[in-house]
C-alpha cells in the first residue's frame, strides 16, 4: 500500500514507513516551532541529570548533618541545606529520578492500556464501545488529584502504588482519544481493502489502524506526563508520596514549608523544578501537536 497525501495521516502497514514520516513531520514543526526545541532540551536535560545522580550529587541525598541545618546557598552548599542538614542539590538531583520512574511508568502504562481499550471500543463498535466508553466516563467524572489520593490512601504509600494510582487517572483520556480516530480511520478505503482481501481483525487494527492513531496519542502522553508528575508532587506533599528520607520533589516542598519564612531555599527549589519540567513537556507538547495537525502547520 502507498501513502496518502491526507495531512500527516498515512495508511501502510508498514511501521518503519510510519516512523520515518513521523518523524519528518516532527523536525518540520519544531524547526517552525522553536520553543518546541527548547521544550525538549528542557526534559532531555532532566533525564540526563537523573541518570547521572551519582555523578552530578555532590553530596549523599540522606546523609544527615545537624551541624550543618537550615544553611543558606553557598560555595560549598549551592542551594543550601534542609532541617536535617542535608544538600538540597542533591536531594533534587536524585528526587528527579523519583519523579520520571513514577510519571514515565504510570504514562507508559496508562498509555499501552487507554490505547487498546479505546482501539478495541471503537474498531468493534455497538454495545460494546457504549459499555466501555460509560465505564471511561465514570472514572473521568474523579479528578486526576482526588482519584489517586483515594486509591494511594487504601493501599499505601509506595512507588508501585503511586504508579498503580496516577496510570488509573490517566486511562480514560487515552481511551477516549484512540477510540475518536479509530471510528474515522476504520472506515477508510485501505482499512476496506484489508478486509476484502480477508486481513484479521488484529491485523487491521495493530497494523493498518494504529500506526494512524499514534501520533495523537504520543501526543497526550507527552502532556499527561506532566500532570502525572504534578499529580506525584501533590501526593508527596500530603504525606502519600514515597516515605522519607527517599528525596522526591513534592516530599522536599512538604518538609520545608514549615520554615518557609525563614529558609526559602527549601521550597523554592523542588518548586522550581516541578515549574521548569512540566513547562518543558508542555512546549514539547505543543510542538508534537503541531507536528500532527495539518491545519495548525498551515496545509489545511
Amino acid at each position: 500500500m502507498t501513502t496518502e497525501n491526507a495531512g500527516t495521516e498515512i495508511a501502510p502497514s508498514s511501521w518503519k514507513l510510519v516512523f520515518a514520516a513521523a518523524f519528518g513531520e516532527l523536525i518540520k514543526a519544531f524547526n517552525a516551532n522553536k520553543t518546541s526545541w527548547v521544550g525538549l532540551g528542557i526534559f532531555l536535560f532532566v533525564v540526563m541529570a537523573a541518570l547521572l545522580a551519582p555523578v552530578l550529587a555532590p553530596h549523599d541525598p540522606i546523609e544527615q548533618n545537624i551541624l550543618n541545618r537550615l544553611k543558606p546557598p553557598s560555595t560549598e552548599y549551592l542551594m543550601g541545606t534542609d532541617y536535617y542538614g542535608r544538600d538540597i542539590l542533591s536531594r533534587l538531583i536524585y528526587g528527579a529520578q523519583i519523579s520520571l520512574v513514577i510519571g514515565l511508568a504510570a504514562i507508559g502504562s496508562a498509555m499501552v492500556i487507554g490505547s487498546l481499550i479505546g482501539l478495541t471500543a471503537g474498531y468493534y463498535g455497538g454495545k460494546f464501545d457504549i459499555i466501555v466508553m460509560q465505564v471511561m466516563d465514570i472514572l473521568l467524572a474523579f479528578p486526576s488529584l482526588i482519584l489517586g489520593l483515594i486509591i494511594v490512601a487504601m493501599l499505601g504509600p509506595s512507588i508501585p502504588n503511586l504508579i498503580f494510582a496516577i496510570a488509573l487517572t490517566a486511562i480514560p483520556p487515552f481511551a477516549r482519544i484512540a477510540r475518536a480516530p479509530t471510528i474515522s480511520v476504520k472506515e477508510r478505503e485501505f482499512v476496506e481493502a484489508g478486509r476484502a482481501l480477508g486481513f484479521s481483525n488484529r491485523r487491521l487494527m495493530f497494523l493498518h489502524i494504529l500506526p494512524n492513531i499514534l501520533p495523537e496519542i504520543l501526543v497526550m502522553g507527552s502532556l499527561w506526563l506532566a500532570t502525572a508528575i504534578r499529580v506525584e508532587a501533590s501526593l508527596a506533599f500530603i504525606g502519600l508520596g514515597v516515605k522519607p528520607p527517599t528525596a522526591t520533589w513534592g516530599g522536599m516542598i512538604r518538609e520545608g514549608f514549615e520554615n518557609i519564612l525563614d529558609s526559602f531555599w527549601l521550597t523554592l527549589f523542588p518548586s522550581f523544578a516541578i515549574l521548569l519540567l512540566v513547562f518543558g513537556l508542555n512546549l514539547l507538547g505543543d510542538g508534537l501537536r503541531d507536528a500532527i495537525d495539518p491545519k495548525l502547520r498551515g496545509e489545511g
